[in-house]
């Protein structure tokens, strides 16, 4: 902001004494350096912070979602049979089957959810929405299965087809439970892309420390900013 000021008060100082229309552009020069130089605190009177960024993200990324880490993983599916005969009363002897594959798990935010963003103590605190996750990809090339545990009195087919049929669920759910692995990964990559936001779109934006936390990290009751529509 001083850096800013500056400029202007030297634009001012070097023009002061030119004539006529010399005069008039340093005019507007200075002029318009000082509606940049409040631009920030403009954004947040005039509510169009998340607008201003929801715009600038979309147009970069190409798409509504800001994608931010991507996992690629050797997966072992396992999947237990239990049966019984005798209505019940005599267990028969487990079936277990594996499969191992590659699997992609592709992690991001969805920039058409609700974001708020509020200043505080000189501070950017962003309330970005939950991670999500695409399907994910398995490479069902790759995939291989194998007989754990054997019974001569157990069907092994059933298992095994069983198991092939729940492998998206299972990858899902394992995509689910990844969460919290690229949960610090997708919290700097978004400090990182709100920062360029503002150093590209306001002239004192470089100003602002960006904090993220995730709606579901947010307590309103706590000294953490609270959620706010801007």
């Amino acid at each position: 902001m001083l850096a800013v000021l500056s400029t202007a008060l030297y634009v001012f100082k070097s023009c002061r004494d030119l004539p006529g229309d010399a005069l008039t552009r340093a005019g507007q020069v200075v002029e318009q350096v000082g509606q940049k130089a409040q631009q920030v605190a403009a954004a947040f009177k005039q509510g169009t912070i998340t607008t201003t960024f929801t715009s600038y993200a979309t147009t970069l990324s190409g798409s509504q979602y800001l994608q931010f880490a991507t996992l690629s993983q050797m997966e072992h599916f396992t999947r237990k049979d239990e049966s019984s005969m005798a209505f019940g009363y005599i267990p028969l002897p487990d079936v277990v089957v594996e499969a191992t594959a590659p699997v992609s798990y592709t992690y991001y935010l969805d920039l058409n959810a609700h974001w708020d963003f509020k200043v505080q103590d000189g501070v950017l605190w962003v309330i970005a929405p939950e991670i999500k996750f695409n399907k994910p990809s398995v490479d069902a090339s790759r995939i291989t299965y194998e007989i754990k545990k054997n019974s001569l009195l157990r069907n092994t087919t059933e298992a095994m087809v069983n198991l092939k049929e729940s492998i998206t669920w299972l990858s899902i759910k394992k995509a689910q439970s990844n969460v919290d692995l690229v949960r610090e990964t997708g919290r700097k990559q978004t400090e990182t892309f709100v920062q360029n936001w503002l150093a590209k779109t306001f002239t004192d934006g470089r100003n602002y420390p960006v904090k993220v936390v995730f709606r579901s990290e947010h307590d309103p009751k706590s000294k953490t900013p609270p959620a706010g529509k801007d």
